[in-house]
């Protein structure tokens, strides 16, 4: 019994803790005619999502569509302490406004995949702003230091001499007590987040409720094949890029990443998936076709099929016919100016740091000759490009 729903749950999963409580878990709400809550937490620390945090918020969006509820917990304490999970050093605290400003963008970008119907947003400040001393040491009481100290990033700041703020042993605490408040069944969130999801099953279990289930997701690579994703390498497809934007940094992923950003970024059904992996380890197929379905698949996750199929003629256009697209926006000037000023005010890069970047990269060429002055300047008419998919026409 449920073996097509264990299918969804266990497909791009690293770990589920455990799967016999899991299929406890869908028995017991079809008795019961009630929707798991299957809860996911953010720390709204930035706003700017990418596909690698996009992993878990699929998983969720599996269950919504399963019948189940998804629960985001908006970390509006956790945020102003700073998750030292995976980090050497302690991450700088926020302020409630930068907080609340960072969670509206982020939801913004995690509804492109969630159902908001079957979506539940709950505050961290509902339950601990009625928290007392007394509540907080109870808290403290059912944890030991010797079970931190077994969290590779504790033990490790501390052999290390790094510094280590009592503040951020409340972290997992924080995080775990989100459990008991949301009555979760399931917790989402990638493998790095083991420690604080098992914490939550051991705080439900101290408040004499149900354990939840740890479902850990991997991490997504980034575009480059050997980093995670992430935005200071510029090795990211973020959900505000465009389609072309999209499509193109999709193409650019070495071929042994394919099957995994189909595991992890779209939505595609195990079936189709074992297909596919059965089709390019038999080599029967173009791996360029099948990263064309892929770039085709996220696109249209966020833009519709529309979007994607347009963004596919004009990579075609550009990649496989070498020439510059019909229709690339224009920036005019009346006289000498940097070339990062234009990239930026055009709208072709986010800044003019991320301007500067790509020249060091040595990604901006004018009118094919790559640029290699951050600082150099242009006065007359040319067309500019951007690594591998963006134009900007300088007229006057």
């Amino acid at each position: 019994m449920f073996e097509k729903e264990m299918k969804i749950i266990e497909k791009g999963t690293e770990e589920i803790i455990s799967k016999e409580l899991m299929l406890t878990k869908l028995q017991k709400a079809e008795d019961e005619n009630r929707p798991l809550r299957i809860k996911y937490g953010i720390d709204p620390t930035g706003y700017e999502v990418h596909l690698g945090h996009l992993v878990p918020i699929r998983k969720m969006r599996e269950f919504q569509d399963l019948g189940h509820t998804g629960v985001i917990i908006i970390g509006d304490f956790t945020a102003q302490i700073g998750d030292p999970t995976g980090r050497d050093e302690s991450r700088p605290p926020l302020t409630a406004q930068q907080v609340k400003k960072n969670a509206e963008k982020y939801m913004e970008q995690l509804y492109t995949v969630l159902d908001k119907d079957k979506t539940e947003i709950r505050w961290q400040s509902e339950w601990f702003q009625k928290m007392g001393m007394e509540d907080v040491l109870k808290i403290l009481g059912k944890f030991t230091l010797a079970q931190f100290m077994a969290h590779d990033t504790f033990r490790k700041r501390v052999e290390q001499g790094l510094s280590l703020g009592m503040h951020e042993l409340m972290y997992p605490l924080l995080q775990a007590y989100d459990s008991v408040a949301v009555k979760a069944d399931v917790e989402l969130g990638a493998t790095e987040q083991k420690f604080n999801i098992l914490a939550g099953r051991d705080m439900q279990r101290y408040f004499g409720m149900s354990q939840q289930v740890a479902i850990l997701s991997p991490i997504l690579m980034g575009t480059d094949g050997q980093n995670k994703m992430s935005k200071s390498l510029n090795n990211y497809i973020a959900v505000f890029d465009t389609p072309k934007e999209k499509y193109g940094k999709t193409m650019s992923i070495p071929d042994e990443l394919i099957i995994n950003y189909f595991k992890y970024a779209t939505m595609i059904d195990p079936e189709e998936l074992e297909q596919i992996e059965k089709q390019l380890q038999e080599g029967k197929v173009n791996p360029k076709d099948i990263k064309q379905r892929l770039a085709r698949e996220i696109v249209a996750l966020y833009h519709g099929q529309e979007a994607a199929q347009k963004a596919e003629e004009e990579f075609n256009l550009i990649f496989k016919k070498k020439e510059i697209p019909d229709e690339i926006p224009e920036y005019k000037i009346t006289e000498k100016q940097r070339i990062i000023d234009i990239l930026a005010a055009g709208g072709i890069c986010k800044s003019v740091g991320e301007a500067k970047r790509m020249i060091k990269q040595n990604a901006v060429s004018v009118d094919g000759e790559k640029v290699k002055d951050k600082f150099a300047e242009i006065d007359k008419k040319a067309v500019i490009k951007v690594g591998k998919r963006r134009f900007i026409k300088v007229v006057k």
